[in-house]
């Protein structure tokens, strides 16, 4: 977005609330994540080239961000709770925060940790309404339509948005198969672990053409909520 990566995107926004420290669980094309953190410099900041000294390169002005980024190859093809299992030994015995690297939001960190603080639990999520785009029909057993009607806000449904924070219990409900979703955070709602925090304002995913173009557009336009930075 902006010809910056959404990862890129996720990252200003925690660390416009103070969050400068990132464990990235990568698999898929994990060398291109590496490769372009190791060139983050080219991208940001201004570089004099000397080929008449015997180091021609310099950096002049830095423009990065006080970030430390951990790039963790997780695998091909391990569940979401795997690949959090897989970076217990980086995050030790202490809260963390987890998203997911397909969305961006404009909710206020700061709050959601306040609020994962006061609840003492284990886990909390971020929830937002998933908005019904379509009409919808009541179709009869027999297959004929009893009812049609156009949406209506009551079919918005509550997702998970991810923007999440832990306690480091997390690490018990998890192995190397668990699927964060459906495995780990089921049973800790089952046993009143598991809290949601509603944010009513802006959150996208990025999951096809259209989604990108929509919030490319948003940047554009200098409409993006998202971008507090």
């Amino acid at each position: 977005i902006g010809g910056m990566p959404i990862l890129w995107h996720i990252m200003k926004e925690y660390s416009y609330y103070g969050y400068h420290e990132f464990i990235i669980c990568a698999g898929y094309k994990h060398h291109i994540i590496k490769k372009w953190f190791a060139d983050y410099y080219f991208y940001t900041s201004d570089m004099e080239f000397d080929f008449s000294k015997e180091e021609p390169m310099s950096v002049i002005d830095y423009h990065t961000e006080p970030w430390k980024v951990t790039i963790v190859d997780t695998g091909m093809y391990t569940k979401t709770g795997g690949r959090i299992k897989k970076i217990q030994d980086y995050i030790g015995d202490q809260s963390f925060l987890m998203t997911y690297g397909d969305g961006v939001c404009d909710i206020d960190i700061s709050k959601l940790v306040s609020f994962h603080k006061g609840h003492g639990k284990i886990a909390t999520l971020t929830s937002v309404e998933q908005k019904q785009m379509k009409g919808t029909i009541n179709v009869d057993y027999d297959n004929s339509v009893r009812a049609f009607r156009e949406k209506s806000v009551k079919d918005n449904a509550l997702i998970n948005a991810g923007y999440m924070v832990f306690e480091p219990d997390i690490f018990n409900y998890l192995d190397e198969d668990t699927i964060l979703e459906t495995n780990a955070l089921t049973k800790l709602a089952g046993e009143g672990e598991l809290m949601s925090y509603h944010h009513t304002g802006f959150w996208q995913c990025m999951d096809t053409l259209q989604e990108r173009n929509a919030l490319e557009k948003l940047l554009e336009e200098k409409r993006a909520p998202w971008v507090k930075w």
